[in-house]
């Protein structure tokens, strides 16, 4: 609906700037409340409508825009890196290549790849017991984000691209004697998205990957291996548009001397983090800006 001339004009004035957020995200969840709780601090206890927008309104108005735009443009996941030693016998072993097959076709019942080969060695993998512990390990282990930016502005592709992933040098175990890094680790992320037609998500690294969407695996590149590359068309998964569905992700560096990681999607991923730094500044910002709103209008 457009604006209507008989409105007041700071009311038209709000309308005009929802329009810009509206314009500038992908959702229009941030700047509906936006605009909605600005346009009720308009209104004082008897109804009235403040005779100008002072400064306090201002700050809040521009703090939680930008806040808006900065969760429009980028996918903050967090997940979790667990830290192995070459003691291990799935680390620092033989390089198998990539192998295929390693896992079974559905995600396990914990939300964890399952091994497909029970007590066989098969892609340097020495058997069911041994994998268990990469995704269950209950000591030396930590949090670690990753940012996927919006690749250009309003074009709802996401990228994060680092051809030297690692993300716990000089932490939990420390790196490997005679090197730069600590090699040994994996990671796993969950999160989850609604899919709409045309999604697609490309990944190239190693050593390990593993997708899952919807619990199945869509993307399999075990073993010790250089990069390799791997893509899934979402359209034929067999999904309901606008349904939402489970994305669980799984990454192994088992060996010296690389680690690539280098996503690329059109998939929507829910951000599972906290804000970043920048946007929870600008929220509080915006907090004071409303307390100091508050306290004018009571004057």
């Amino acid at each position: 609906m457009r604006l209507v001339s008989g409105l007041h004009p700071l009311i038209q004035a709000k309308f005009k700037i929802r329009d810009l957020i509206l314009g500038s995200v992908n959702s229009n969840r941030y700047a509906n409340g936006i605009f909605f709780a600005l346009l009720f601090l308009t209104c004082n206890e008897g109804g009235g409508l403040m005779k100008k927008i002072s400064a306090s309104a201002i700050a809040l108005l521009v703090s939680l825009a930008m806040a808006s735009l900065s969760l429009a443009a980028s996918i903050t996941l967090t997940g979790t890196v667990r830290d192995f030693t070459p003691v291990h016998p799935d680390f620092e072993t033989t390089i198998s290549n990539l192998t295929t097959g390693l896992v079974q076709n559905t995600l396990g019942t914990d939300g964890t790849p399952v091994y497909a080969h029970g007590d066989a060695t098969v892609g340097s993998i020495h058997g069911s017991t041994n994998f268990y512990d990469w995704y269950h390990a209950t000591t030396n282990l930590m949090d670690y984000s990753i940012t996927l930016n919006e690749t250009s502005e309003g074009s709802g592709i996401y990228s994060y691209s680092n051809n030297s992933f690692f993300p716990i040098d000089n932490q939990l175990l420390g790196n490997y004697p005679g090197y730069n890094h600590n090699y040994h680790f994996t990671y796993e992320i969950h999160t989850d998205f609604t899919y709409q037609s045309g999604q697609t998500f490309n990944f190239t690294g190693d050593d390990d990957v593993w997708v899952f969407i919807n619990k199945q695996l869509v993307i399999d590149l075990g073993g010790i291996h250089g990069a390799a590359s791997a893509a899934v068309n979402l359209d034929t998964l067999g999904l309901t548009v606008g349904d939402t569905y489970d994305f669980d992700f799984f990454f192994a560096e088992r060996h010296t001397t690389q680690s690539n990681l280098l996503i690329q999607t059109s998939i929507k991923l829910n951000p599972n983090a906290v804000p970043e730094p920048s946007t929870a500044l600008m929220l509080g910002v915006a907090l004071v800006g409303l307390v100091g709103l508050r306290r004018e209008r009571r004057r």
